[in-house]
């Protein structure tokens, strides 16, 4: 899996959300890294990390446990978003040894119905060839439906080759394991929970997080505590980062290991 460390001291491990990489949450790292050891990664098939044909919650918590392992790290705080959340919430919940403290943004410990009917069209309708640009590209992709500040966030998993273009993550692996990744099946308990600090994050403006799913939250993470940053969507990070990133490492400050 690839990965980038930076910082020294207690250890956070960054995850990114779906058709995203490890630069998503470099704003929050920056801040993070002054007193804090910080390791961000590609989650598999995104990025630079290896390609599954297929990926659930299960194997994607082991594989983080796995890197933590490689580099002799016994706990972290996991800070995740949308599907970097499930990723974080399901190491938290089959390895609770291993965090101290866990921060979700704008994502619930639950299944979702799908969302990415239209992004999976537009991704696999378009054409990667000699005669492609980026520019064609996003033009096509917002042609297909896709509003142009995702087109052009789907478009950072562009990379170039003798030929053209390709894309970083596995687009097949990825529709393969949709359904594993809007769902939520865990080999857990009815009782099992997370007994430690956890922050969930919503975008005021969003519906991934809502009072339907308190008590699916409140069932798992039984210590969590929830805060709303209004004026942002799913993008919370993104769209109003300083005051994301203060919130994130405060969190983090207050339940230090």
């Amino acid at each position: 899996m690839h990965y980038v460390i930076s910082g020294q001291g207690e250890a956070v491990l960054l995850i990114h959300g779906l058709f995203g990489n490890l630069d998503n949450l470099k704003n929050l790292s920056r801040v993070l890294e002054k007193q804090h050891q910080v390791i961000r990664v590609d989650v598999p098939n995104h990025g630079l990390s290896e390609h599954w044909d297929n990926m659930d919650y299960p194997q994607l918590a082991d594989a983080m446990i796995d890197l933590l392992d490689d580099l002799q790290i016994k706990q972290v705080h996991v800070v995740g978003h949308s599907m970097g959340g499930k990723i974080a919430m399901a190491m938290a919940l089959l390895h609770p040894d291993r965090v101290i403290s866990l921060v979700i943004a704008d994502i619930a410990p639950v299944a979702y119905s799908p969302k990415h009917q239209t992004v999976f069209a537009g991704l696999t309708s378009l054409v990667l060839d000699s005669a492609t640009t980026r520019k064609s590209a996003l033009t096509h992709l917002m042609a297909a439906g896709i509003d142009e500040p995702t087109s052009q966030f789907l478009l950072k998993n562009l990379q170039r080759t003798d030929s053209g273009f390709e894309w970083k993550m596995n687009l097949p692996g990825l529709i393969h394991s949709y359904d594993n990744i809007i769902g939520w099946d865990l080999p857990l308990n009815n009782d099992s929970h997370f007994n430690k600090p956890t922050l969930f994050l919503r975008g005021g403006d969003s519906n991934y997080i809502t009072a339907a799913y308190r008590d699916d939250i409140m069932r798992q993470f039984p210590h969590a505590i929830a805060k709303t940053l209004n004026g942002t969507g799913h993008w919370l990070h993104a769209q109003k980062p300083e005051i994301f990133n203060r919130i994130v490492s405060e969190f983090i400050e207050q339940n230090q290991g």
